[in-house]
């Protein structure tokens, strides 16, 4: 039985590798993920049109934003299932914050030079921006 499991493992990693492309170096080389942000993930992208560099947050808790997407997310779409909220500091001790609803989405955003930060938790000291 272990024998036949081992064989078969085998043959399915081959089939598997055999298909992958492979490069110049004769290495196997595996797809690129779809960039597409996937269920319970808000993403945001540093060009129009979901393209270019992208980072997403997956809720819950505060987090700072990338060097990628940081005052420059071009665009975003959210497929999580809470409100989340994009943070912007003004200056030290001040902060503005954007609701990101469920199923929310902009291909040029207008908030892409603002985006410092992203939570789950409404900003109880920002104001709406």
């Amino acid at each position: 039985m272990y024998r036949r499991a081992a064989t078969l493992a085998l043959v399915i990693a081959t089939a598997f590798l055999s298909a992958a492309p492979v490069s110049a170096e004769g290495t196997h080389t595996l797809p690129a993920p779809d960039r597409g942000s996937a269920p319970g993930d808000v993403c945001f992208y540093a060009a129009p049109n979901y393209a270019g560099a992208s980072w997403c947050y997956r809720p819950f808790g505060y987090t700072d934003v990338p060097e990628q997407v940081h005052r420059k997310a071009a665009s975003f779409e959210s497929n999580a299932d809470v409100t989340v909220y994009a943070i912007h500091w003004a200056r030290p001790g001040e902060c503005l914050y954007r609701t990101i609803w469920t199923g929310d989405r902009s291909t040029n955003w207008e908030w892409a030079n603002r985006l410092d930060a992203v939570q789950s938790d409404r900003p109880s000291d920002c104001q709406p921006g």
